[in-house]
């Protein structure tokens, strides 16, 4: 690829693999081959030749224009959104290494899917059917939060007449508005800030928020106090369970404030559900989960800071809704949708999956 001068053509031929191969990512950094995630699994483009610095700075500025790349070179890294000829959409996040520029594009589907195509439980639709409180959707990097969300978002669309605001960096999924007026705004261009664009949304008569990501206490203050303020807003945050995130929630406050965060999560707080997209054995991926339900038990705990008790509220309260990670993964195993192998890779709490299967581990 060295020497090419046509980086638009380069560009259109490497996500049309993406698209061939149905792929989730796609790679691009010096002295390696674009490389795809397909099925979880990195597969480099052997049939395309190693990148030189040359080829990555011509990838990368092919999907910004003359404003963007002056950002990026200024900050060395830049967050965005690229729209190929209305076939897809990708999440960016382009950066320097080693002097070099290398870029990570993460395809987000054209289509919002529905939480049945998306092998997800009905029952988060009653989250979405709240007028007030806080719902957030939690997980690893790629495993497919942003998703759930989007398709939460689109089913208050679709079913009644709401104003939303989704607050995003960037912008992924672009939504057709039905019964609702919604309103998309990128962080870096449509707003500074998500605590900044959240404190103006107090001034937009607007009913439900979806948070893209919470990065910080402001951030989190504001989306709770506005949870508690008549909306229902929606997030997301990098944990790996329910407990995981209260903790996570209170630890981003200074101990001064702790207590107060404590109080309003208890108030504020409809659920959190945790998400894993792991290895099917037809092969794509599928999607094991956690979901927390704040019932009275849940937000007690929360208040009197015995957030490691959640764990066991979960397990003794299936009759309520609430799943843990370890019967969602026990399930795909008995329905042969997924290997033991690979529940056991995925379960936080091995010897308790071995037990839900029968088995000594």
């Amino acid at each position: 690829m060295a020497g090419a001068k046509n980086y638009d053509l380069e560009l259109k031929d490497l996500i049309e693999a993406v698209l061939r191969e149905q792929a989730s990512d796609l790679h691009i950094s010096v002295a390696r081959h674009p490389t795809m995630r397909v099925a979880g699994k990195l597969t480099p483009l052997e049939k395309k030749p190693v990148l030189v610095s040359e080829d990555t700075k011509g990838l990368v500025f092919a999907m910004l224009d003359e404003k963007a790349r002056e950002k990026f070179i200024e900050d060395k890294e830049l967050d965005f959104s690229y729209t190929y000829q209305e076939k897809a959409r990708f999440r960016v996040n382009a950066f320097f290494e080693r002097g070099f520029i290398a870029a990570a594009l993460r395809l987000v589907p054209m289509d919002i899917k529905s939480l049945q195509e998306l092998n997800l439980p009905e029952s988060l639709l009653e989250f979405a059917r709240k007028k007030q409180g806080f719902f957030l959707v939690v997980g690893p990097t790629g495993h497919g939060k942003s998703t759930t969300l989007a398709s939460l978002v689109n089913f208050i669309n679709h079913e009644r007449f709401e104003h939303i605001l989704t607050i995003e960096d960037p912008i992924e999924f672009l939504f057709t508005q039905d019964k609702s007026i919604i309103d998309q705004r990128e962080v870096g261009f449509d707003t500074k800030g998500f605590h900044k664009a959240l404190r103006s949304m107090f001034r937009q008569d607007v009913n439900v928020g979806m948070i893209g990501e919470m990065r910080d206490h402001e951030t989190i203050s504001a989306a709770v106090t506005a949870a508690e303020t008549g909306h229902l807003i929606l997030s997301s945050l990098h944990t790996n369970n329910a407990a995981q995130t209260i903790d996570r929630i209170i630890d981003a406050f200074p101990s001064t404030q702790q207590n107060q965060i404590r109080s309003q999560l208890s108030m504020s707080l409809l659920g959190i559900f945790s998400q894993r997209l792991v290895p099917r054995i037809s092969g794509g991926l599928i999607p094991a989960y956690e979901l927390l339900i704040a019932n009275t038990a849940v937000r007690n705990l929360i208040r009197e800071n015995k957030a490691h008790e959640i764990d066991i509220v979960i397990e003794t309260s299936s009759e309520l809704g609430m799943i843990t990670l370890n019967k969602s993964l026990a399930a795909l195993v008995e329905r042969r949708e997924i290997t033991l192998e690979t529940a056991l890779a995925y379960s936080l709490d091995q010897r308790g999956l071995g037990h839900l299967l029968g088995k000594k581990i």
